[in-house]
């Protein structure tokens, strides 16, 4: 009887979403499989995550990463959120911060007895209630505690900041110590089976030198173009262009300014939006802009114009269009990263979408046969995860109030998903949140963005009377205080760095 296994597993890509794939299949597969993996020196990745989500600590666990040594590898830095700057209206300041706010107290969430203080203007800035936040804003870091009894300390949530070709690279080096292949060599052609039970899938690639790599499941990593998943099966794309308009974006980095921030910052322009991403030994900036209503060099002056040291080299041009393939994996083929599609960096969701993606992929790993309809449901639940990270960044872009452009002012009075008007329509009546099947964003994350960008609710929640307005005003400032004294025992964020994962000087 045939073996039905897969045999040899080819990964047609390197940068971030290549390795990371490599990384967590050979560490999962333990050797059973051959994992080869194609690149080429000459081709080059567009590595625009460099800021990431908390999650992305749990795959650096899974396949053994040492956090000091990762962050040293990487000119890496902590993050404890992300500030965004004139998104509601012009000079307007709000952070999404990781982790929970306030304590939930009896049986209704924290949020609904700040609203309603909130409206008698007895409560602080919804921040003041956050941990992450007020520690991001002194710029203070430390990772979370747990042997204080019932201590914010514990509710320290973060993520990272790295060079996204660094990490690449580090993680090229831990893959090929546990017997990962990598082949050198540019890619001429796609060679299909032509015959049986499985014609159309892909057999092989044939590089350049005359190469033919053979395997039974291929991931594509090759970046927009998807040289197999588009170029050769045809799979299709589908465009969001029409609710996020942005389809350009340039990036550069410059040098790095006095206090390293743990944090990203995002600040809106006349026509999109600019990154700033604070590492080790340098700051990274890009301009996301829609082509349609700013020029090229009108973003390119506006990026250059706001950066906090010396531009370090030229811009550097990247062109998008926000959507997804209609089928992240089709036959044999599983397309991961940019290939898959492509959603802005606003809340550094790229890497996430990597890692959740080859998460399904080891859940619905298959053998030979490649059923059907495990793969329906990899890509449904790659549609799901899409789609809901596609809702969040549009509300940024729709709940605003600025009349200064025509740009804002379409995002504005555009139509937006049915499940997007959903969770703002049940937001508007009291402050209710929705989270639905474990979608990535939590209802906290939600709340800091409709709040931030000035939506209120009409009412709140009734049971919030349950409790006299004194008691919860008193609580709500223990709450508060609380959190202070945490903050100020913290370490201040760039001494946390010095003390444990400082990189190596470069050399000039």
């Amino acid at each position: 009887m045939q073996d039905p296994h897969i045999k040899t597993i080819v990964v047609v890509g390197g940068g971030t979403s290549g390795w990371m794939t490599a990384a967590a299949l050979a560490t999962t597969l333990r050797g059973r499989y051959q994992i080869k993996l194609v690149e080429s020196d000459e081709i080059g990745i567009v590595g625009v995550g460099e800021a990431t989500i908390p999650m992305i600590q749990r795959f650096n666990k899974i396949v053994g990463i040492d956090e000091n040594e990762f962050l040293k590898a990487t000119q890496g830095t902590f993050k404890l959120g992300i500030e965004f700057v004139n998104w509601g209206r012009q000079g307007d300041r709000y952070m999404h911060g990781f982790g929970v706010l306030g304590q939930d107290l009896w049986t209704v969430r924290f949020d609904q007895y700040w609203q309603k203080l909130r409206a008698q203007g007895r409560a602080a800035d919804l921040g003041e209630y956050s941990i992450t936040r007020r520690a991001a804003l002194a710029n203070k870091f430390m990772p979370p505690r747990f042997d204080v009894a019932n201590s914010p300390l514990a509710d320290i949530a973060y993520a990272y900041h790295f060079d996204a070709s660094l990490y690449a690279r580090y993680l090229r080096g831990l893959c090929e110590a546990r017997g990962v292949q990598r082949i050198e060599g540019k890619i001429s052609q796609v060679l299909q089976k032509q015959e049986g039970q499985r014609a159309g899938d892909v057999e092989a690639v044939l590089l350049e030198n005359g190469q033919r790599i053979e395997g039974e499941l291929f991931i594509d990593c090759s970046g927009f173009r998807g040289l197999l998943i588009e170029q050769t099966l045809q799979t299709g794309y589908e465009d969001w262009t029409h609710w996020l308009p942005c389809d350009r974006a340039l990036a550069v980095p410059c040098a790095s300014a006095p206090q390293l921030l743990p944090y990203t910052r995002s600040t809106a322009h006349r026509a999109g939006w600019q990154w700033r991403i604070p590492l080790q030994h340098r700051i990274g900036n890009g301009h996301v802009y829609s082509s349609a209503h700013i020029s090229d060099d009108e973003a390119a002056s506006t990026l250059l114009a706001n950066l906090d040291g010396q531009a370090l080299a030229e811009p550097r041009q990247i062109k998008f269009n926000t959507g997804m393939r209609r089928k992240a994996w089709n036959r044999n083929v599983v397309a991961i990263g940019l290939s898959s599609g492509f959603m802005e960096p606003l809340e550094s969701t790229s890497i996430h979408l990597i890692q959740s993606a080859v998460a399904q992929l080891i859940e619905f790993f298959p053998d030979q046969g490649f059923n059907a309809t495990e793969i329906d449901e990899y890509n449904r639940r790659s549609r799901f995860d899409y789609e809901r990270i596609r809702d969040f960044i549009i509300l940024h872009y729709h709940l605003n109030q600025r009349d200064d452009s025509a740009f804002w002012q379409d995002c504005a009075h555009m139509a937006i998903p049915d499940t997007l008007q959903h969770k703002l329509d049940l937001y508007r009546n009291r402050g209710r949140l929705l989270r639905v099947d474990n979608e990535l964003f939590s209802e906290v994350g939600w709340l800091q963005v409709m709040q931030g960008q000035n939506l209120v609710p009409e009412r709140y929640h009734p049971l919030v009377d349950l409790q006299s307005m004194d008691d919860t005003a008193a609580y709500l400032e223990s709450v508060r205080q609380v959190i202070g004294k945490c903050v100020d025992v913290m370490p201040e964020h760039a001494a946390y760095i010095a003390q444990h994962c400082a990189a190596p000087k470069l050399s000039m």
